[in-house]
């Protein structure tokens, strides 16, 4: 098998598992939001802890924590991944997951926001019609749910922070990550024991299939990761662009033929112009890419033809 066919099927299949999360986290339902993710903290920290240790990386880890700037940034980014873990498996459990897949949905669109506030970048005329029908979906939504989307809205600012924040520091996608887990592990191990005096903690009660799932769920987190991971070195970010939507379209086929979650044609038409305003936020960024890369060979031909006369360019 090729190196990029492996790459491919590493890309589908980590996208493809955080598309299923919503059925591993309703198989654990029986557990509360709150002790779920303090457990998915703590036996991340385990997991990952052991990979890093394996692969004598802790090196990695503790210049991340030296470094005031980069340890504020990964803490920004532990407590917005930490609220987005909330959401998404608070969403799940209370019925959610449709609204959980649109706040999937609209994430790279979020992030499109974010670089117009934040960097003041400048969007192209496909880029801004892509943003307005976002945002007319959304006010739309809020009137068919009698509500505005919250939890789409969370998952959707939650994990652009996050993106934002992991783009602007050097540190590696696995020490990052135990960096992150490092940082939110006391307040893991306070909601354990807080629910553990008060008698109100279910890890543990209900059956021996359902402590070995909660004991599961470092490696259910990390191992999506590391398969992404070998993905992005491999295929072409236009490729990975296009694989991103696997997991929100997985997520709203499970709320709505596995959960038995309600669709109205209301609802429907609302994530249709999400769905519209992806695909030419999609097809303007590949355009843009395609543009960008025969720039670049021609620019490489040039030079290419330049040095064949003797001229050469600076390094």
């Amino acid at each position: 098998m090729s190196n990029a066919r492996k790459g491919l099927l590493a890309g589908i299949a980590a996208y493809s598992v955080w598309g299923l999360f919503a059925l591993y986290w309703r198989w654990l339902g029986d557990i509360g939001a709150f002790e779920l993710i303090a457990h998915r903290i703590v036996w991340s920290f385990v997991t990952i802890g052991i990979i890093i240790l394996a692969l004598r990386r802790w090196a990695e880890v503790k210049a991340a924590l030296r470094k005031p700037k980069t340890a504020l940034i990964l803490t920004a980014a532990s407590l917005a991944i930490g609220i987005n873990w909330t959401i998404f498996v608070w969403g799940v459990n209370a019925g959610h997951t449709i609204e959980v897949s649109l706040g999937t949905f609209t994430t790279p669109l979020v992030s499109v926001a974010f670089g117009v506030i934040i960097f003041k970048e400048r969007l192209g005329v496909l880029q801004w019609i892509a943003l307005g029908l976002a945002t007319i979906a959304l006010v739309y939504l809020a009137f068919d749910y009698g509500r505005p989307p919250w939890l789409a809205l969370g998952i959707g600012v939650t994990f652009s922070s996050y993106s934002l924040l992991k783009k602007i520091t050097p540190t590696a996608p696995l020490p990052g990550l135990l960096t992150e887990t490092i940082v939110l592990l006391p307040v893991a191990l306070l909601v354990i024991a807080f629910l553990g005096v008060r008698g109100q903690t279910e890890f543990g009660h209900h059956g021996l299939a359902n402590t070995l799932l909660v004991l599961t769920v470092g490696l259910v987190t990390v191992l999506p990761l590391v398969l992404f991971a070998v993905s992005a070195q491999i295929v072409p970010l236009s490729t990975v662009g296009i694989l991103q939507y696997i997991t929100p379209t997985l997520q709203l086929i499970t709320g709505i033929f596995i959960f038995r979650e309600p669709m109205p044609m209301a609802r429907l038409i609302g994530f249709g112009l999400v769905w519209v305003a992806l695909i030419l936020y999609t097809y303007d960024a590949l355009r843009k890419m395609s543009r960008s890369r025969r720039t670049r060979v021609t620019s490489e031909a040039s030079v290419t033809d330049e040095m064949s006369v003797g001229v050469t360019e600076p390094i």
